[in-house]
């Protein structure tokens, strides 16, 4: 596996992570504005997606960081 396809899953759970990030957030905004509704048990699940949602734009984040870090130590090892 190379550097830029290293680099592309990276990418690629950012964007995953990101937009189920949306969907969990819009999932608790409609929670919130249900009529007649406390929202308490129904709001727990988005809650905990979007955790994890995050984790997981963080987890992918590292992934291109470490790649652009071997990246710059290949290029300065041939330079």
């Amino acid at each position: 596996m190379n550097i830029n396809a290293v680099s592309e899953i990276g990418l690629s759970g950012v964007r995953t992570g990101l937009e189920g990030a949306e969907k969990a957030a819009a999932d608790i905004v409609r929670v919130g504005t249900v009529d007649g509704a406390d929202g308490t048990n129904d709001v727990v699940e988005p809650i905990i997606e979007l955790r994890l949602y995050q984790r997981s734009v963080e987890a992918s984040s590292q992934v291109v960081r470490t790649a652009d870090e071997v990246l710059g130590t290949l290029l300065d090892t041939l330079a």
